[in-house]
């Protein structure tokens, strides 16, 4: 079992480390502005992943968002963003971003893109632009492991089951009434015995960033399994919330977001306000959320958005969850409106509150500091566009 659990490991550190992994961000940002509350004189650090909220945070007002993250990847990704922003017009930008392709992709990023670039992302750029060549059925958005999951999905739903015109269909509905008459046609033909092997494996997960201690983190409070939780989840999006303006879905299944149906960043008056100066308002930091919070000399931070990288800590690494929240402790606990989002895959987050930190000279256990807003919480959770997640919180922490 050590051999096992050691090869699973390191699948999942490869995959990780030396892959971009997210092509879009997988959270919800609808839900964080309501569940942050963003005023003008907030500064927000967030895990970085594509980089979608960071530019929707300042377009709900924030005075500064840090997107912070361990992969320069996904840092370079939100960079690439940020110079399209500045150098491109809204038609290419939205090509690029939007359909995932961009014409002259070449020319376009040596002549418009590139120089704005920090060093870093320049060179990671300079060999995985390509990413962006138009193709037929060959999107961004079917790139890095995320995205080529999601293309090995498709290719399974297209050509195994042979129901891609019915999976569109779906996608246009106009009613929850009709989602949900398409969504169980769908259903009963989707989960063959392949899928489901397939989706209790940990290479699988893997590929769309979930390693082996959040899937446990999962199994041990769900008591069906993790191929019921899917199951699950994929009815509640499909069949119990309008799938108009779910675009997080909508571009794992086609490659592609429409100016209708896309994320704020992306539509004509944001991308107006981004390119007219809030683009600056965002700031990429290759670090972990430990290291920054600890370096950080610059403004106070109001915001913590912390996805969902702390069920990841929860076995081998629980050291690295004390670690991060002594330094959480120490950087927030001095504001008076400080306030942390999170999800988890799994059902509750006990373990969090358990955590021993100093604080004040007196060992706290974390629970001791945090006010929930759990009614809240819950209440945005069943909304959710993603619903991948188990549990939503938001959190105040003591002064």
């Amino acid at each position: 079992m050590a051999l096992v659990s050691w090869v699973r490991g390191r699948v999942f550190n490869f995959v990780h480390r030396n892959n971009l992994v997210y092509n879009t961000c997988w959270e919800d940002p609808r839900l964080d502005r309501v569940a942050l509350e963003i005023q003008p004189h907030h500064n927000v650090m967030v895990i970085t992943s594509a980089g979608c909220n960071a530019l929707d945070y300042v377009l709900a007002g924030a005075n500064h968002v840090y997107a912070v993250d361990m992969n320069p990847r996904q840092n370079a990704l939100l960079d690439l963003k940020k110079a399209a922003i500045q150098n491109l017009e809204y038609e290419d930008f939205f090509s690029m971003f939007g359909k995932g392709q961009l014409l002259d992709f070449k020319e376009a990023y040596k002549s418009k893109l590139r120089g704005s670039l920090p060093e870093w992302s320049r060179s990671y750029w300079d060999r995985k632009i390509k990413y962006f060549r138009p193709r037929k059925k060959r999107s961004f958005y079917f790139r890095g492991t995320s995205g080529a999951f999601a293309k090995v999905v498709n290719m399974y739903v297209e050509n195994v089951l042979r129901m891609r015109p019915l999976v569109l269909e779906l996608l246009d509905a106009k009613s929850l009434d009709e989602q949900k008459e398409i969504f169980e046609v769908i259903d009963r033909k989707l989960w063959t015995g392949p899928l489901k092997f397939a989706m209790s494996r940990d290479t699988t997960w893997s590929l769309v960033g979930v390693p082996r201690a959040q899937r446990e983190h999962l199994e041990k409070q769900y008591s069906n399994g993790i191929v019921d939780f899917v199951q699950d989840n994929m009815r509640a999006v499909f069949a119990e919330l309008p799938i108009q303006d779910n675009y997080f879905w909508r571009v794992y299944v086609t490659g592609q977001y429409t100016e209708q149906c896309c994320p704020e960043y992306l539509k004509p008056e944001n991308f107006q306000k981004l390119k007219d100066g809030l683009v600056h308002k965002v700031s990429t930091h290759t670090d972990s959320v430990q290291h920054f919070l600890e370096k950080h000399n610059g403004h106070p931070i109001h915001r913590l958005v912390l996805l969902d990288h702390q069920d990841w800590l929860t076995d081998k690494l629980y050291f690295a969850l004390e670690n991060e929240w002594q330094a959480i402790t120490n950087r927030l606990a001095g504001e008076e409106d400080a306030r942390i989002i999170w999800r988890t895959g799994g059902l509750n987050t006990d373990f969090i509150d358990e955590v021993e930190i100093t604080h004040k000279g007196q060992k706290k256990q974390v629970g001791e500091l945090l006010t929930y807003h759990q009614e809240l919480a819950d209440e945005l959770h069943v909304k959710d566009r993603v619903h991948t997640y188990g549990a939503f919180r938001i959190a105040d922490i003591a002064a």
